[in-house]
């Protein structure tokens, strides 16, 4: 339904996963028969779960860890771990940045150019450790270093930007024709961020294996502020769905949708799949691990953007182990740990059975989800708050 915004300018309503609640069905199954299990081209993940393709959340060492514990984690091959060959010392000098110098420090730190050899080095080191190998590249830059990871044993190729379209319009540069490009490489490639129906068909239509889905809501981004664009995840990844709908009916092919951002519980991950999404892409509650590489700080790709920067650093505190906030066990209450173990509770206590059947889930526009009887607990600055 559209909501006059003025005489000459109407616009939907956008629900965020804050707005909304899952309902519960008139069934419930056993934990245990719960199977949350996807396909990302020829590739079975145990988990739904993506780790984002961010400095402070994935080095090679990560990679081997969420990988062995079932999940993909990203490895940004624009990064620090590309550009320095002693990455980590990097890494130390963008935890001890003062706050008000952190983004002009980390401008600086990322003007070193990226090495084709540091590359082939860091997916060596994640295929070593006997997991999958997924490596992030910008469209501008996906031509220039795309065949020197194929040789080096990528697995799965993320093409990531803040938006990616499949009609890029220039007048400077050839557009990346991505439906081409998708087409000639020998693995699968998921590519976004988009928010809406229309963006994410036409980048279905490219024979991408996954679309993410998300502009701005992650903890680091802020794309909205800066350039006021943007779409609330849960009404983003519901039109998302539908686009898959249609693209499966068009062509019988099923491309996955990965809500990517603003997911911070178990609940929120919950919300993301009952609205449609067929896995999550998080960084900021893996940041928090103690193998992550940023020492308890995330930014994202843009933080450092050397003209306009559309991110910042934040501090996120090291809290747990990685295989503690993915599977548990968790030892606080406030549904940042054992992240898919909640994901599992939820659809049993809901009665589905798996991904798929959650999907079809009734949920509710429900304000009051975060508030209702929890007088206490804010007061206290426990549980939920």
């Amino acid at each position: 339904m559209e909501v006059e915004i003025g005489r000459g300018k109407k616009g939907r309503r956008a629900y965020g996963l804050d707005d909304i609640a899952i309902v519960p069905s008139r069934r419930t199954r056993d934990v245990e028969d719960i199977d949350i299990t996807w396909q990302m081209g020829p590739h079975t993940l145990e988990l739904p779960c993506l780790a984002s393709a961010m400095d402070g959340v994935v080095d090679p060492k990560m990679a081997g860890i969420m990988g062995r514990l079932g999940g993909l984690a990203v490895l940004n091959l624009e990064g620090i771990q590309t550009r320095y060959e002693n990455a980590d010392e990097q890494l130390k000098k963008i935890a001890q940045l003062p706050t008000r110098e952190a983004t002009a420090g980390l401008q600086d730190i990322y003007q070193e150019p990226v090495k084709e050899e540091l590359i082939s080095r860091r997916i060596r080191e994640i295929k070593d450790q006997g997991v999958l190998a997924a490596g992030s590249l910008t469209p501008q830059k996906v031509t220039g270093y795309y065949q020197t990871a194929l040789n080096a044993g990528l697995d799965v190729l993320i093409i990531q930007g803040t938006v990616v379209s499949a009609e890029h319009v220039s007048s400077v540069v050839e557009p990346l024709n991505l439906k081409k490009f998708i087409a000639e490489l020998p693995i699968p490639v998921v590519t976004g961020g988009c928010a809406s129906y229309t963006t994410a068909l036409h980048l279905m239509r490219t024979g991408a294996v996954g679309v993410l889905v998300g502009v701005g809501p992650g903890a680091a981004c802020t794309t909205r502020g800066v350039l006021g664009i943007g779409v609330p995840q849960a009404t983003a990844i519901a039109d998302a769905a539908a686009a898959r709908v249609q693209h499966l009916l068009e062509t019988g092919n099923y491309v996955n949708v990965i809500a990517d951002g603003g997911m911070r519980t178990g609940g929120d991950i919950a919300k993301a799949i009952a609205c449609g999404a067929d896995a999550v892409m998080i960084g900021s509650p893996l940041s928090r691990a103690r193998e992550a590489p940023g020492r308890g700080y995330h930014w994202g790709m843009a933080t450092f953007h050397p003209q306009l920067p559309r991110g910042t650093r934040v501090k996120t505190n090291i809290v747990a182990s990685l295989e503690e906030i993915l599977v548990g066990p968790a030892r606080e209450n406030d549904g940042t740990l054992n992240l898919f173990g909640a994901l599992k509770t939820s659809l049993a206590t809901c009665g589905y059975e798996n991904i798929h059947a959650f999907q079809k889930a009734e949920v509710m526009v429900a304000p009051a989800l975060q508030t209702e009887g929890k007088k206490l607990q804010k007061e206290q600055d426990v549980g939920m708050c």
